[in-house]
């Protein structure tokens, strides 16, 4: 599944987007901040193994002084670098953070003190030269690749710099200096630091710190990725639903790869649908995802067959060649790509380069992440790479939040009917058998006083009022198992027990004999008419309601009109007349605003009023 270069002509004539600086690799380590505690470890670690390695080359020099000629300035030296790793371990411990100029400090002093104990020791191999390793060590646990280098080379500087004095005659003047005031002489054989040694010598320090520090340097940069990795399975979240967290997801990938917009295209296995979303992100706000208008030529667009996962292609240009990188499920280079397949996605999107990472979701969902112009180093295998694992590893934490989406939904369906069941079996049924005992009382009262008579007739009205409101209750709370093969059926079953059970004469009509409406908009249409209809029991005191579904002009229309009291003002109002004027039924408009439908209510006080409701025909993801 790739996406492929695309012939000049399709470019031609665009506007030239601006430039973007390519990202240097190192640059991932910034995306991995360490924390003050954590540097504040560091230190102690370096610090504990600073002492103890002066120690344990104490105790070596003790074992065999030959290796420092038996110079006593080489104890001082080793015995000042003790006491000199202690003094930082106690500055450790009493201070509560490490500043970057106190480590710079200590990291200048660990340079130091190799180039002058080195001094004293002799041969090409002495073990003093792993003074030299731990400093390199240092850099490369503190820092990177770069610093580490940086430090071999001032080492190495440092050497040389002691081969040009020693060779100027300091070291006769300094032993001429301790022979006056009866000291030990320095014994420095001046042989060791020699151009040939000393280069030798040289040429081991920057080799290996060029390899502590390119090691340190993967190891940080693979640290980096498992933070930004974490960081984005931190976004799938429940409560945001898949359309909330691919928009998370995919916005901080946007950031992350400089994109000017994002688009995510998905297939839904069962009934092959595409839906096509575009990411967009703002300045000061979080990114938003837009379901765009559905196309026959989706599938063709966006999820034609390809063998290629991720892709890299910038198209050719009049002074370049095109470029397009593909890897395969396993990460390999694949060499031979049909150059065709993006022709279709350039008609319809302006870009110069674009970068794309298929996904799949379990058995139900899969589909491709296309960035536009994106900002990339110049290894583009290793950037594809790291795009491929990171959507393997964030792709089952999506799609565990679209199934336990699923399984909340349909455990409180679960539990709503169990507490209908409940509700209906238990006081529904008591209600009733109340109230045909007060008829029965009412009845057999009708010779007696008629004021035992009246209050009889109230109380079975108050319980029968009950019993409907109960019932509308669990009508509510009931889940709507309801898609377009079924809605007309349940309208009109849902207006007929409205009659049957109030005496309202109630009549449904559809102008339609079959539907192809996204199940949401179902549900919301199916919940409208409920709600309608419990209104015009309640308050309108109507004698007929007529409930009529049609379509025209790309849209859908619910009409429910009774002759009734109608509302509190006459005429004809728009949804936004109504929020302005703070009028008609709450519930019903925020269920319109969901599927982003328009509310028109037409009143005549006295007799009756008229909603009118229009659904514009879109696609199934915008109702998300």
């Amino acid at each position: 599944m790739a996406i492929i270069s695309v012939a000049t002509p399709l470019f031609c004539g665009r506007t030239r987007l601006p430039f973007r600086p390519l990202r240097h690799r190192f640059l991932w380590r910034l995306r991995a901040p360490v924390g003050p505690g954590e540097i504040r470890r560091i230190e102690r670690w370096l610090a504990t193994a600073r002492v103890f390695l002066a120690i344990s080359f104490l105790v070596a020099v003790w074992m065999d002084p030959g290796e420092i000629r038996y110079s006593p300035w080489a104890y001082w030296l080793l015995g000042i670098y003790i006491v000199h790793g202690v003094v930082i371990m106690l500055l450790l411990r009493i201070r509560h953070q490490s500043t970057a100029s106190f480590r710079l400090l200590v990291h200048a002093a660990d340079v130091v003190w190799p180039a002058l104990i080195s001094t004293f020791t002799t041969g090409q191999g002495n073990p003093f030269f792993l003074f030299f390793v731990f400093v390199l060590a240092a850099a490369a646990y503190r820092w990177g690749l770069w610093e580490t280098v940086g430090t071999a080379a001032a080492a190495v500087c440092l050497l040389w710099g002691e081969s040009l004095i020693f060779h100027t005659g300091f070291l006769e003047w300094a032993d001429r200096l301790l022979l006056r005031r009866n000291l030990p002489l320095l014994q420095i054989d001046v042989g060791d630091f020699e151009p040939k040694r000393l280069f030798m010598r040289s040429a081991y320090l920057l080799v290996m710190g060029l390899l502590l520090g390119y090691l340190a340097e993967q190891q940080k940069q693979l640290r980096a990725e498992k933070a930004v990795i974490a960081r984005i399975l931190g976004k799938a979240r429940v409560e945001s639903g898949l359309t909330g967290t691919l928009q998370e997801i995919v916005g901080e990938l946007l950031t992350m790869y400089g994109a000017s917009y994002a688009l995510v295209a998905s297939q839904d296995t069962s009934s092959h649908h595409v839906y096509v979303g575009k990411v967009v992100s703002q300045a000061e706000a979080s990114p938003v995802l837009h379901w765009l208008e559905s196309s026959p030529s989706d599938h063709e667009t966006y999820l034609y067959d390809c063998p290629a996962e991720t892709v890299y292609v910038c198209p050719a240009k009049a002074s370049s060649a095109s470029t397009v990188v593909a890897l395969d499920k396993t990460g390999a280079r694949l060499r031979s790509i049909s150059p065709t397949l993006l022709d279709s996605l350039a008609k319809q999107h302006q870009f110069q380069c674009v970068m794309a990472v298929s996904f799949i979701f379990g058995r139900e969902w899969w589909g491709r992440i296309f960035f536009l112009d994106p900002s990339l180093t110049a290894d583009l295998e290793e950037e594809l790479r790291f795009l491929q694992e990171l959507v393997r590893q964030v792709g089952p934490a999506v799609y565990n939040v679209y199934l336990l989406r699923r399984l909340r939904l349909r455990a409180g369906a679960v539990e709503r009917a169990r507490f209908a069941r409940e509700l209906h079996d238990g006081a529904v049924q008591s209600l009733i058998a109340v109230e045909m005992r007060v008829d029965v009382l009412r009845r057999q009262s009708v010779s007696q006083s008629g004021g035992v008579t009246d209050e009889l007739g109230r109380i079975q009205g108050l319980l029968r009022e009950e019993v409907l409101k109960l019932r509308e209750l669990m009508q509510q709370m009931k889940s709507l198992d309801v898609d377009s093969r079924k809605l007309l059926r349940f309208l009109e079953d849902t207006v007929e027990r409205f009659q049957r059970e109030t005496g309202i004469s109630a009549r449904f009509v559809s102008e339609m004999i079959e539907l192809n409406m996204p199940q949401p908009v179902c549900r919301e249409i199916a919940r409208i008419v409920q709600e309608a209809l419990v209104n015009v029991r309640k308050h309108s005191g109507a004698r007929q309601v007529l409930v009529r579904f049609s379509s025209a002009d790309a849209r859908w229309n619910l009409v429910i009109e009774d002759d009734g009291r109608g509302f509190p003002f006459s005429g004809r109002l728009s949804q936004a007349e109504l929020e302005a004027m703070g009028k008609g039924p709450l519930v019903i408009k925020e269920r319109i605003r969901l599927i982003e439908g328009e509310l028109t209510i037409e009143s005549n006080p006295g007799r009756g009023s008229r909603l009118e409701i229009r659904v514009p025909h879109k696609r199934e993801a915008a109702y998300g």
